[in-house]
C-alpha cells in the first residue's frame, strides 16, 4: 500500500470518489514496455541500464554513456533511436572535427552564385555523439547551446532544434590515449551518466552462440512518432512531487556544496534534473506521484558526474560516487507524514 500523503489532494480525492486513478493510461505504459523490450533484444542482460536511459530521455535530458570500448554503448544509442522514430543523426567525434561540422555553416553554392546555409547533424530528433571525448574542447563547446537552449547559432543566426531533441553521447575512460576531458559546464548538461558494464557470462555465451539470432539496431521497427514522445515527456513532468521531497533534494544538493571532500557540488540545474528523473521513474512505473525510492534510485546517475573531488580526497582513493553515498546516508529521507501529510 502506497502511503497516501505522497499523493496530492486532487488525486487522492478523485481516487476516493471513484473519478480517477493512480495510474497513467495503460497505452503509455504498453508503449514504453514495448520500446524497452525491443532494445533489450539487442543489448542482452542490461535491462536496468536501458530503463535508466529511457527515464533520462523521458525527463527531457541527455545521456552520457561512459565505459570501456566494446560493451555496446553505440549499439544502445542506435537501438533507442530506432524504436523512438523521428530523425536520427550520428556524429563521429574525431580530433580534426570542427564546430561547423556539428552545427552547420555557410557554404558556397556555385549554381546560385551565393553563400547558403548547410544544416549540421544536430538538426535531428535524436543525435548520437559517438566518442565525444575524442574531439578537442573547441568542438565540444559547440554542443553547449544545443543541450541547454535547444537551439544553435551559426553565422549570427539562431535556429531552434527539432522537438523533441535528445543527445546520447558515448565516451571512453579518460585514461585512454587521444581523449580530452569534458568541461564541467558540459558534464552538468547531461542529466545522467551511465555505465553499461561487461555482460554476465551466460549472456556473453548467448551472444557468441547468436542463438536466438539478435536483430541489429537498424532492424528494429519504430514504436512511436516524435509527437507521442513529446506528450509522454509532458505527462512525466506533471508527476506530483511532495514538498518534503523537494526539500530533501535541495538538502542533498546543499550538502554537496559544503562537503569537505568536494571542490564542486551539485548545481541548481542538477537539483532540477534530479526531480525530473524521479518524476520520469515514477511515470515509467505507472504512478502519478513520486516516492523517496525514485530519488534514491536516480541519485548517483544524476549527481555523481557533476561533483569534483578535492585533491586530497582523490589521492585517498575516494571517488565522487562514494562521497555522494556518504551524504545520502547522512541525510534522512522524509517520512510519509512530513509537513503535515497532504498538501493543503
Amino acid at each position: 500500500m502506497i502511503p497516501q500523503p505522497w499523493k496530492n489532494d486532487t488525486e487522492a480525492q478523485q481516487v476516493g470518489d471513484g473519478r480517477g486513478t493512480d495510474n497513467w493510461p495503460e497505452a503509455s505504459g504498453q508503449l514504453l514496455r514495448l520500446m524497452m523490450n525491443r532494445v533489450n533484444t539487442v543489448l542482452l542482460g542490461k535491462s536496468e541500464v536501458v530503463a535508466q536511459t529511457f527515464a533520462a530521455l523521458l525527463a527531457g535530458g541527455h545521456v552520457l554513456l561512459e565505459d570501456v570500448p566494446g560493451v555496446g554503448k553505440t549499439m544502445l544509442a542506435r537501438a533507442i533511436a530506432r524504436v523512438m522514430g523521428g530523425d536520427f543523426r550520428r556524429i563521429q567525434f574525431t580530433a580534426d572535427l570542427l564546430p561547423a561540422d556539428v552545427v552547420g555553416g555557410l557554404i558556397w553554392d556555385g549554381k546560385r552564385g551565393e553563400l547558403v546555409f548547410r544544416q549540421g547533424p544536430l538538426m535531428a530528433n535524436i543525435v548520437l555523439a559517438d566518442e565525444i571525448n575524442r574531439t578537442p574542447p573547441r568542438t565540444q563547446s559547440a554542443l553547449l547551446e544545443a543541450m541547454e537552449e535547444r537551439s544553435i547559432t551559426a553565422d549570427g543566426e539562431t535556429m531552434p532544434l527539432p522537438d523533441p531533441f535528445m543527445l546520447i553521447a558515448t565516451q571512453n575512460p579518460l585514461r585512454d590515449d587521444g581523449t580530452y576531458p569534458l568541461p564541467e559546464a558540459q558534464l552538468d548538461r547531461f542529466l545522467m551518466r551511465l555505465s553499461i558494464g561487461y555482460p554476465s557470462p551466460e549472456h556473453e555465451v548467448q551472444m557468441l552462440e547468436n542463438a536466438p539470432p539478435r536483430p541489429a539496431p537498424e532492424q528494429l521497427r519504430p514504436v512511436i512518432v516524435p509527437q507521442e514522445w513529446v506528450r509522454m515527456q509532458r505527462d512525466a513532468q506533471s508527476v506530483h512531487v511532495h514538498p518534503a521531497l523537494l526539500g530533501y533534494a535541495v538538502q542533498i544538493a546543499n550538502a554537496t556544496r559544503s562537503a569537505k571532500e568536494l571542490a564542486l557540488g551539485a548545481s541548481p540545474r542538477a537539483s532540477r534534473d534530479w526531480v525530473r528523473a524521479a518524476q520520469a521513474t515514477a511515470y515509467m512505473e505507472g504512478r502519478r506521484f513520486a516516492l523517496p525510492d525514485d530519488f534514491k534510485r536516480t541519485a548517483e546517475a544524476v549527481l555523481a558526474h557533476r561533483l569534483v573531488l578535492r585533491d586530497e580526497a582523490a589521492a585517498s582513493g575516494m571517488n565522487a560516487g562514494e562521497a555522494l553515498g556518504r551524504l545520502l546516508a547522512a541525510v534522512p529521507v522524509p517520512a510519509p507524514g512530513a509537513e503535515g501529510g497532504r498538501r493543503r
